[in-house]
């Protein structure tokens, strides 16, 4: 079992910047792929950025050169900064842990609230 525990979320203006954080409990972070996907009301939820064990990245198209994900291997944590935010962003985001050999072994995050408004 992996608990993954997001932070960072909140209100910000559009435009703004936010930064997104999520600490991973496993001594194996770097077999997984680490991801985070977002859920606006009423929607799917939807990939927003990944990244592979090697540090391959790929992002939705809609945030591609506004967000950038990263990982940390030595300290178990994945980071999604978020700039040139927009309304649309606004969303519950949530972090994933997907193994890299076995891709039905996953896990989420609790979520956690981007509100983009003036």
């Amino acid at each position: 079992q992996v608990q993954l525990v997001e932070s960072g979320g909140g209100l910000v203006q559009p435009g703004g910047s936010l930064r997104l954080s999520c600490a991973a409990s496993t001594s194996l972070f770097s077999i997984y792929t680490m991801g985070w996907y977002r859920q606006a009301p009423g929607k799917q939820r939807e990939l927003v950025a990944a990244i592979s064990r090697g540090g391959s990245t790929n992002y939705l198209d809609s945030v591609k050169d506004r967000f950038t994900i990263s990982r940390d291997n030595g300290k178990n944590t994945v980071v999604l900064q978020m700039n040139s935010l927009k309304p649309e962003d606004t969303a519950v985001y949530f972090c994933n842990a997907q193994h890299t050999l076995v891709p039905e072994i996953n896990f989420w995050g609790q979520g956690t609230q981007v509100t983009v408004s003036s």
